[in-house]
This record gives C-alpha cells, sequence and structure tokens, in this order.
C-alpha cells in the first residue's frame, strides 16, 4: 500500500548554487528507481546487500547480486519490504527500512543474544539505515526515521522496536553505523529494554495510531 509523499520537515542546505528542502516518501514502485540508483551508485551498499539482511523472505542464497536486487524489487511491489526514503529533489539520498514482524527480523545480527530474551513479538520493526556519502552529517538518518514513525502511524500504529548502536564515549566512521544510534531513538521516546551486542541495545516505544 502506499500512502504517497510524506512531507514532516525539511532541512534546508545552502549551497554556492541553490537551496533545496529535503522530503520523505514511503519506498513504493514509484520511488523504487530512485531507490535502486542510491543502491547502485554504492556499489550495491555492504557488498551487495541490498538491504535484503533483515527480510524474512531473503533466500538461503543468490546466484548473483542482480538476483537479490529482483528479489527486493519483487517484495516492495507485494508490499513486503518498506522504508522511509529520503529524497533531495528527485535524488534519493538516503532511507531507514521498517516492516511488520513477519517480514523483517534480527535473525542473523543477533541470532544468539535476541531470541533469548524475547517475550513478544513486536507489531513493527526498524532495521536499516543509509544514507548518501556526500549527505553525511546533514540530519538524513534523523529525517529517514520521522519518516519511517510517521508511516507506521499511518498503518495502525503498534509496538515498535529497534536495535541501534550506543555511541557514547566513542566513535566511527559513520557508514558503519546501519542500525542508527541509540541518542536517536532516545530523542524519540524509545527506552532501552536489553542489550543484545556489546553496543547494540533492544529499544522499544508504542506509537499511536494517526487518521490520515
Amino acid at each position: 500500500m502506499s500512502y504517497g509523499p510524506v512531507i514532516l520537515a525539511t532541512i534546508s542546505k545552502e549551497s554556492e548554487s541553490n537551496m533545496s528542502d529535503f522530503v520523505v516518501k514511503p519506498l513504493d514502485s514509484s520511488a523504487w528507481p530512485a531507490y535502486a540508483d542510491l543502491i547502485e551508485r554504492h556499489n550495491g551498499v555492504w557488498g551487495g546487500c541490498w538491504c535484503m539482511g533483515f527480510q524474512k523472505d531473503e533466500k538461503p542464497k543468490y546466484g548473483s547480486v542482480a538476483e537479490k536486487k529482483e528479489d527486493k524489487h519483487s517484495l516492495i511491489c507485494k508490499g513486503r519490504a518498506h522504508a522511509a526514503v529520503v529524497f533531495d529533489g528527485d535524488t534519493a539520498v538516503g532511507w531507514c527500512q521498517y516492516g511488520r514482524s513477519d517480514e523483517i527480523a534480527p535473525r542473523n545480527k543477533f541470532k544468539k543474544t535476541y531470541l533469548p530474551g524475547l517475550e513478544a513479538e513486536p507489531d513493527w520493526r526498524i532495521t536499516c539505515f543509509f544514507v548518501d556519502r556526500k549527505y553525511r552529517g546533514k540530519g538524513v538518518a534523523s529525517l529517514a526515521l520521522e519518516g519511517a514513525l510517521k508511516l507506521i502511524a499511518e498503518a495502525g500504529g503498534g509496538f515498535v522496536e529497534a536495535y541501534p548502536e550506543d555511541m557514547t564515549d566513542r566513535t566511527t566512521n559513520q557508514s558503519f553505523i546501519c542500525l542508527g544510534t541509540t541518542a536517536m531513538f532516545e530523542r524519540r521516546g524509545f527506552v532501552r529494554q536489553r542489550q543484545v551486542a556489546k553496543h547494540h541495545w533492544v529499544m522499544t516505544k508504542v506509537v499511536p495510531m494517526i487518521s490520515l
């Protein structure tokens, strides 16, 4: 299901030639070409992942990166792959992946630590973030998260779970912080539930439904 453009806020960026605004849109078939272009500009993202690592429909093994790309496109068209995509004009510059619990899960990332502490499946999960290398440090990931939460609210809301990284007193290349930061989620009302890795936490929030 497509909810149309989501204009939550705009982040103005000044340059020598122009000023433009970032806009958040849901990932659907119409956003696919720009989304795919963003991934291809970065060599498939994380070694050709195509943001399939958390998808429950991911195959155990792919014969090629092209096959994984086709699978991702198919899931989007079926409404089983979701993201809030940030656009600068017609160019996709980042995203926040989210989905229902029967669509995405931390099967591989925290497989030894996540399930032992799981008391009930969440309604929704928020997983991967990615930002174009030219746009990092401009608030794109935060805007994508806002977009994902709004889309979840429009789709009925519910109990939402995420797995961000605690960056307190730590620094690292932003391209490696693929699940967001605990600080970014805490600013939006998420609370820590349990630790699933040295720096990663399960964080949760109840998102109320909003009427369209």
